[in-house]
């Protein structure tokens, strides 16, 4: 008979990840909890009641900024949301492959070979790229950028002001169809000019669109730093969407989803059933990215070729 010290190391190994994750869950909790009893005991000191009434969470914005969301912008988010969780999905399957099942080469090059899991991840790089570049473009000729671009110093105060609401659980009053509050702004100002632009400049760095002859230019950026960069801001992405969705539907689901999917200032399932069918197609979509669809598709562009 098999000695049972090696079985019980073994069990012991399987359970490790779930301690972790129970541990991890657990100081998350209890960090929480202290954030929250902080802010409240905070919230109730005279000197912060007088900050929390000059700073509520917001600033007005320009007499000329427009309200609500228009039909280009729901699809601008929708598009948005679909490549972002197909690139995260990619993007991990990348990290963890060791042994590509199938490979792909450009017709230009078939001595360069990348997984097609990778070829799959840069597609939508490309795809994502040129849907910011619309987004841009439409949101500086329809004036959108002043809802997520600050223009006044007050947005920092009103951000912590934002900030300690939320943490006391006193959330700030929501009037997202006409302003976002200051620290809504920060986060899709850092979102849209800063973790975007990162993760285009590290990804071109890291993937067959960097000049293999360019040897100073790579000096000066070397791909152990793209790859440095990159995998955190995917976390940070990873992170928005997170926090992001908790809040649209802990802020009042309908409305929220209304105002970026039905197009409208109202309380009705509207919004709501165009967003369980956006779901539908990218749970399709994330079924449907195995090799077996990939490899033809990648065919027309390419040569797949397996290991």
């Amino acid at each position: 008979m098999p000695p049972a010290r090696p079985a019980a190391e073994a069990r012991g190994l399987q359970e490790r990840p779930v301690l972790r994750w129970l541990a991890l869950a657990g100081i998350l909790v209890v960090g929480a909890a202290l954030v929250v009893l902080v802010a409240r005991l905070l919230i109730v000191r005279p000197a912060v009641q007088e900050f929390l009434l000059a700073y509520p969470g917001e600033y007005l914005l320009p007499a000329d900024a427009p309200i609500g969301f228009p039909a280009w912008l729901g699809w601008q988010h929708f598009c948005n949301v679909f490549l972002m969780v197909l690139i995260i999905r990619s993007g991990l399957q990348v990290r963890r492959e060791q042994r590509p099942a199938a490979t792909w080469s450009p017709r230009w090059n078939r001595a360069r070979k990348i997984s097609l899991n990778l070829w799959f991840h840069q597609s939508l790089d490309l795809l994502w790229l040129v849907n910011g570049v619309v987004f841009m473009v439409l949101l500086f000729v329809t004036g959108q950028w002043v809802r997520i671009v600050p223009t006044s110093w007050d947005v920092f105060p009103n951000a912590v002001s934002a900030a300690l609401q939320y943490a006391s659980l006193d959330w700030p009053t929501e009037h997202g169809w006409v302003n976002y509050n200051s620290l809504q702004q920060l986060a899709y100002f850092t979102t849209v000019f800063i973790a975007a632009p990162l993760a285009v400049l590290t990804g071109i760095r890291m993937s067959g669109l960097w000049p293999a002859k360019a040897e100073r230019l790579s000096r000066i950026y070397p791909v152990g730093l793209a790859r440095a960069v990159h995998f955190p801001v995917m976390l940070y992405f990873v992170g928005f969407i997170v926090v992001h969705v908790a809040l649209v539907f802990s802020t009042g689901a309908l409305r929220n989803l209304n105002h970026m999917y039905g197009g409208q200032d109202a309380v009705n399932w509207v919004g709501f059933a165009i967003f369980s069918v956006s779901l539908l197609v990218i749970a399709g979509a994330w079924v449907a990215a195995r090799p077996v669809v990939l490899a033809p598709i990648a065919g027309l562009f390419g040569t797949v070729g397996r290991r």
